[in-house]
């Protein structure tokens, strides 16, 4: 796993070695003037030991801030190198999580809350960030500050260069017994974070409803627990941190207090002059803060660590809707719009009973055809499957008499125009929410298309007719509003199959009848699926088929059906008995 991990953090890393290996490049000037800049010092007061030179120290004192100055320009190269390759990488990976996830089928988003997605899209890409920036460069600065710096050490005096690291192995040794616990205190605060996350997305999606069942104190407690979960969470993390990082530290001061204590005796005894034992006193400086770093550096890599994993386990969901190697493109303009059913059959992933069992049927072009049944019928399971929002099985659908998984998906799509019951409308305008499949329509064919959707007279009595905006899903409109706005996006574009799934549940019956009417009579010839529970409406198509528990039951006309004992002729009666109680 650990293997794993590092080998994406090498992918994540790739695009962007030339500007990593000119950070490191840079790093590894500072870490050789950082060595220099000591030594430089050692001989100048070694110097002073014997004839004092103003001169000297003035060219020594002029020569430092000199290399200084080099030395901070390059330190800022590197990091600012190396964090902005951070900032690529978090860049390219929002993109890449954002692309896949429209490639993915929407099953996957039934079992993949929204606050959690977009958690791992933000927080989790900000830790990878972290890792591939802060802790890259922490990492590098380590590896140069002891590979150049201890030798140097060595060569000063062996004795009090040991006897100072003496007292690493102890914190390295801490630090490994304290890795695996700051891991799960981290995985722990992520996914609490994100259980905050879809509870704050769900209860600003339903708060009308929480506000219409004055349900405010019990969704305040749900909230207040599991933003008291992640507090827990975070103090138990903050705990350890805290407690690890000073301890740190302190063993790494310790051996600043060794050298202290054994340097002055090793200068009585002329083993080091007074100059070794400032340049081994800033060595041993030069190595505290990379070193009690290196506690902060394992915490940024264990967050990276649990954000890998959590980010890759999304792009790695292969999108189980995807097309053949040799998937058929066919041009629009030549597309009729027959839809047939093979022995369609379906069941749902985790399920043993077919939502939908052997379907046979043809829709002809420009043909208006009803689908009725009770709930639970496998009617919007059909809508699903047809468009291939489904994984179904190949030589069950056609259209045109092509297979439809055998077609390509992009093609399939543009010649299908889905509108489901639940309208979904952008935070945008109503103009823009109608010409979304075609954004650069004119306003009068946008006109049109609502015309059609009879929304038209509606739209010119808000305040900026076709500019007005709205707002969140649509929550200015009302549900007939929304489904009729729906519609006339779905006849913008020039799609040869409409299907309404349940999309006019929230219209009335004549106004569900005159927009069939009206799509029949048009020029475009569109076959139209009207799936729906208002058999009035129905009653107006072409032909209906009658489905119960997956199949199809009945199919024909309505004066033919009505007459047949069977489940069309109750529904009928119940609806004609509902008519009369209305």
């Amino acid at each position: 796993m650990a293997t794993s991990r590092l080998r994406k953090l090498g992918n994540y890393l790739r695009p962007h070695w030339r500007i990593v290996l000119l950070g490191t490049i840079a790093l590894l000037i500072v870490n050789g003037l950082g060595v220099y800049i000591p030594l430089l010092i050692r001989d100048s007061i070694d110097q002073l030991q014997g004839e004092f030179s103003f001169t000297q120290l003035s060219r020594s004192a002029i020569w430092l801030l000199v290399l200084s100055a080099i030395m901070w320009c390059f330190r800022m190269f590197s990091r600012t190198s190396i964090f902005g390759v951070g900032r690529q990488v978090e860049f390219s990976l929002k993109q890449r999580i954002f692309q896949h996830l429209l490639t993915i089928e929407p099953g996957y988003f039934a079992n993949n809350t929204a606050g959690d997605l977009i958690n791992r899209a933000t927080s989790d890409v900000d830790n990878i960030r972290r890792l591939v920036g802060f802790a890259v460069l922490s990492f590098i600065n380590i590896i140069f500050a002891y590979t150049f710096t201890l030798p140097v050490m060595l060569k000063i005096n062996v004795r009090l260069t040991l006897l100072a690291i003496s007292v690493y192995p102890v914190m390295l040794i801490t630090v490994q017994l304290f890795s695996g616990k700051l891991r799960r205190y981290q995985e722990e605060v992520q996914v609490k974070l994100s259980e905050l996350s879809e509870l704050i997305q769900e209860d600003m999606s339903g708060m009308a409803l929480i506000r219409i069942y004055a349900q405010e104190n019990q969704e305040r407690e749900a909230f207040r627990q599991k933003n008291q979960q992640l507090l827990d969470a975070n103090l138990k993390l903050a705990r350890t941190r805290n407690f690890l990082f000073p301890v740190i530290e302190g063993i790494s001061y310790i051996s600043l207090l060794i050298l202290l204590w054994q340097g002055t005796g090793a200068i009585a005894d002329n083993l080091i002059t007074i100059g070794d034992f400032i340049a081994l006193v800033l060595f041993v400086e030069r190595l505290v803060f990379p070193t009690a770093l290196l506690g902060f550096t394992i915490t940024t890599y264990q967050q990276g660590e649990v954000s890998i994993d959590r980010v890759e386990s999304i792009t790695q969901a292969e999108p189980k809707i995807k097309n053949n190697a040799n998937a058929i493109i066919l041009p629009l303009g030549d597309i009729q719009g027959e839809i047939t059913a093979r022995n369609l059959t379906y069941t749902y992933p985790g399920t043993n009973t077919p939502a939908l069992y052997d379907l046979n049927f043809t829709v002809k072009t420009g043909e208006t055809l009803a689908i009725v049944g009770s709930i639970g019928s496998g009617k919007s399971t059909l809508a699903n499957a047809i468009p291939r929002l489904l994984n179904i099985e190949a030589g069950a659908l056609f259209l045109d008499g092509c297979d439809v998984t055998k077609l390509d998906v992009a093609t399939l799509r543009k010649a299908i125009a889905y509108v489901p019951q639940d309208s979904f409308l952008f935070s945008t305008t109503i103009k823009n929410n109608i010409r979304y499949g075609e954004p650069l329509i004119e306003t009068d064919e946008v006109i049109q298309a609502a015309k059609q959707a009879q929304i038209h007279p509606e739209i010119l009595n808000f305040p900026q007719e076709y500019e007005t905006l709205v707002g969140e899903r649509g929550i200015t409109l009302s549900g007939g509003q929304r489904q009729r706005t729906s519609l006339a996006r779905a006849l913008l574009v020039e799609a040869k199959v409409l299907i309404l799934d349940d999309a006019l549940s929230s219209v009335d019956n004549e106004t569900a009848t005159r927009i069939l009417n009206s799509l029949s009579d048009s020029n475009e010839q569109k076959t139209v699926i009207f799936i729906s529970h208002q058999l009035s409406a129905a009653a107006s198509c072409d032909r209906i088929l009658v489905m119960d528990q997956g199949k199809i039951v009945q199919q024909g006309t309505h004066e033919t059906l009505v007459q047949e004992t069977g489940l069309y002729q109750s529904l009928w009666q119940q609806h004609q008995l509902e008519e009369v109680l209305n």
